[in-house]
């Protein structure tokens, strides 16, 4: 589906904050719940799905209500197949950045962690990846692509998800400039694309639990990391991404940017990509 439709500056403005408004509480509520709940698997898992289906019926309502059309971002008929094939897209393109990390001395196995651990950071990361997907490319994104275009679009919504980053604990500015560089824009190109919000949840839940859930790695400068290893950062932070976690590292950005470009250029090719004022 490609928004094309003209819609007056003034509305898409009051849309705009309305949607940042609420969906950053969402994201605030989300993340206060599954933090409280991150030291039990059962509970990490119960709260994570819940905490993502509130949001995604919340995003339902508002959009249905604000804007009067199906909100087929989130066709129920496309979830399963596109989130577990993003997914595993997400999990994928992380263990080969991980695997280069290691290839050239920014990352080691320092042992083993837990399947109950692994388990409890897929519900914080379902919970995540809903909650920022929901603002930053359901309601951030893509309202700012119907005002301005898909280009001040991308910039915009992937300077301001980096800059979320800078409140974690370990956050760093060069951590928050990766972020933008390669998540913002990966995510947002991947929502241009397919013109579905699965697709981007997909892949932001799939990297962030590859990386913690199953690499131990630290995720965006936060702390306390559980998952299937022990990860370990040594060497040069360009290498590694240092305290930041690997999301820091030159190779993520390369990762990030190259899958950010067959996407847009997927994009481009089908007519998805939207000037300014709405016209394809």
């Amino acid at each position: 589906m490609n928004e094309t439709r003209t819609v007056p500056a003034r509305r898409i403005g009051l849309r705009l904050l309305v949607m940042l408004v609420v969906f950053a509480i969402v994201l605030v509520v989300s993340a206060a719940v599954n933090s409280a709940a991150a030291g039990n698997a059962v509970t990490a898992l119960v709260c994570g799905a819940l905490t993502a289906a509130g949001g995604l019926l919340l995003y339902r309502w508002i959009v249905g209500r604000l804007e009067r059309r199906p909100v087929d971002e989130i066709a129920a008929a496309r979830m399963v197949p596109q989130v577990l094939r993003w997914a595993g897209a997400g999990i994928a393109l992380f263990a080969v950045t991980i695997g280069v990390i290691a290839l050239f001395g920014g990352y080691r196995v320092a042992g083993w962690g837990s399947v109950s651990a692994a388990t409890a950071t897929l519900g914080t990361m379902i919970g995540a990846a809903v909650a920022e997907e929901l603002l930053f490319r359901g309601a951030l994104f893509r309202l700012v692509e119907q005002w301005l275009g898909t280009w001040v679009a991308l910039a915009v919504s992937g300077v301001l998800f980096g800059a979320l980053h800078l409140l974690n604990p370990g956050a760093t500015v060069w951590g928050a400039i990766a972020i933008a560089a390669e998540a913002g824009l990966m995510l947002g190109a991947a929502y241009t694309a397919t013109r579905s919000l699965w697709v981007p949840i997909g892949l932001h839940l799939g990297w962030n639990f590859a990386e913690s859930g199953l690499f131990g790695t630290v995720v965006s400068g936060t702390t306390g990391t559980h998952g299937l290893l022990r990860g370990a950062a040594s060497g040069s932070d360009l290498v590694s991404g240092g305290g930041f976690g690997p999301e820091g590292s030159v190779f993520a950005i390369v990762a990030g940017g190259a899958v950010a470009a067959v996407l847009l250029r997927r994009a481009y090719r089908q007519g998805l990509i939207v000037r300014r004022g709405g016209a394809g």
